[in-house]
């Protein structure tokens, strides 16, 4: 099938789908409003096989040293999936079905499949990365741009996390974890018990955001957007928590927005 874009419908609701700009969502309308930041580089964009920065754009896997592009210098940053055109594998009115193999500047070979899910009150995304060559670690997460306000309303964030990963100035974790502190963020949670984030516009509209996962960065320094991003590991976890992607075991993860009314 083509990369051509996709729309989803439940209900009231329609998500638009842009295989060929990074596999991303590129819209979400509940009733007609736009619920995510328009713009090439925005909606929600899966990031894989790695989430935030790595250090200085190097990642050890054993005694051999990767090297990744500096797109964030002096680090490279969200993975390469969102850079790249995915494959359309399977369409229905409110499920769509993306591939992407992985490749230089990755230097595993690899397949990502994610499914994006829309019901009338609810979207879910679900990725893996599988491999039947050589191991690899890797990290799966999403980065939705939600709208910073709905109709005139601003967004309020309510989490209960139970540590803050402390930034360094080169806005790394540290390793040391923190009591969690007040916004503006642009920060690493742990929330062991699975991510548990509520975005509310008073009067518009409330979105849960959940993933079993027990990582999120909340990131809410734009004026025009807030991102509340689940992630299978915490920033340059390729070099401090690796998952291991075998061929015997993919690694997975899912998150799902639900909203309601106000």
């Amino acid at each position: 099938m083509s990369n051509e874009p996709i729309t989803l419908t439940a209900g009231d609701a329609e998500a638009t789908v842009l295989p060929g700009n990074g596999g991303r969502i590129g819209g979400l309308r509940v009733g007609g409003t736009e619920l995510l930041r328009q713009g090439e580089r925005y909606g929600c964009f899966p990031m894989v096989p790695w989430c935030g920065r790595i250090r200085d754009g190097r990642f050890s896997d054993g005694a051999a040293v990767h090297r990744m592009p500096l797109n964030s210098p002096p680090h490279a940053i969200h993975g390469t999936a969102r850079d790249a055109a995915w494959h359309t594998a399977r369409v229905t009115a409110d499920e769509a079905v993306l591939t992407y193999d992985l490749g230089d500047p990755w230097p595993y070979s690899g397949r990502v499949t994610q499914v994006i899910g829309l019901a009338e009150d609810a979207l879910t995304l679900t990725m893996s990365v599988e491999t039947y060559e050589s191991s690899f670690p890797a990290q799966i997460g999403w980065h939705p741009w939600f709208n910073r306000t709905l109709d005139g309303a601003g967004a309020h964030i309510a989490f209960d996390p139970a540590w803050q990963e402390e930034r360094g100035d080169d806005h790394l974790p540290t390793g040391n974890r923190v009591e969690p502190k007040p916004g503006p963020w642009d920060d690493c949670f742990g929330m062991p018990d699975g991510v548990d984030v509520t975005l509310t516009w008073p009067g518009r509209l409330e979105l849960k955001v959940n993933s079993p996962e027990p990582w999120v960065v909340v990131y809410d320094e734009q004026e025009a957007a807030v991102c509340v991003e689940p992630q299978t590991g915490p920033p340059n976890g390729l070099n401090t928590l690796p998952r291991l992607v075998t061929p015997l075991e993919p690694l997975e993860a899912t998150t799902t927005w639900a909203w309601r009314r106000l």
